[in-house]
């Protein structure tokens, strides 16, 4: 019990140390959602460029209030996006504590991970599958029948579409953080893994034909990186094995 901190609190000043966490959090997504609404405008233009790369340069509002709240609902995306560092930096430190030295030295990388990886993932999604599953969906403009097809989307869809998107590649990006946590608490083994891979890599798929347009391309974009992340936690819970393996026979020896 010597590598755990002397913090013996009752459960009211943890209650009220919670609260100060959750005040600091609340303010900095607040601060962060003043500052976003300002520049709300150019985020949204930032994020309509697939949309006119694609060919589609209108976009529309079919009620008086929608461009209102598009502008609420990218701030908002935005500060949580801004403010994610101070709300994990305050989960840490009210989490830290009552951990032992090896349990903070195995979380704290995971931490760090996370917001590299869903950027990594919200990227792939931005610069390739939005731009493949807009040309897609775009493709359908065009006569029929004598009667003009043209695409009007309006901002408020447009923002859940591409919203979808980044979020849904951003968090499948967050697999291998999932699975090294869930085989560190003894949730699961790596053999276990293994023997699932199979349907690991149907489940990619069925997730990905779910969360994409029907189109193959936008599909592979999601599927493949899913496969692929579930073999990188693989080889890292691997390698965490060996470690723990080594430290445990040199305590031994």
């Amino acid at each position: 019990m010597n590598d755990i901190d002397d913090t013996q609190a009752p459960l009211l000043d943890h209650l009220i140390e919670l609260r100060r966490r959750l005040l600091y959090c609340v303010v900095a997504v607040l601060i962060c959602f003043g500052g976003a609404f300002y520049f709300a405008q150019p985020i949204f233009a930032f994020l309509v460029q697939p949309l006119v790369a694609a060919g589609q340069n209108k976009v529309i509002f079919t009620q008086l209030f929608e461009a209102f709240f598009v502008q609420i609902k990218v701030a908002f995306f935005a500060a949580m996006m801004l403010s994610f560092p101070i709300i994990a930096m305050q989960l840490w430190q009210f989490v830290a504590p009552g951990l032992y030295r090896n349990e903070k030295r195995a979380l704290l990388p995971f931490l760090l991970a996370t917001p590299v990886l869903f950027i990594m993932g919200a990227s792939l999604a931005y610069y390739m599958a939005i731009p493949i599953a807009l040309h897609f969906l775009l493709s359908y403009q065009g006569d029929l029948g004598g009667i003009q097809q043209e695409a009007l989307p309006s901002i408020g869809n447009y923002l859940s579409f591409i919203m979808q998107f980044l979020f849904a590649f951003g968090l499948a990006f967050l697999l291998p953080i999932l699975l090294m946590l869930l085989e560190r608490a003894g949730i699961v083994t790596r053999a276990q893994l293994v023997a699932a891979r199979r349907y690991a890599i149907v489940g990619a798929f069925a997730l990905s034909a779910v969360l994409t347009p029907p189109d193959i391309g936008s599909q592979l974009l999601l599927a493949v990186p899913l496969v692929l992340l579930y073999e990188l936690a693989l080889i890292g819970i691997w390698f965490t094995e060996r470690k723990r393996a080594k430290v445990a026979a040199a305590v031994e020896g």
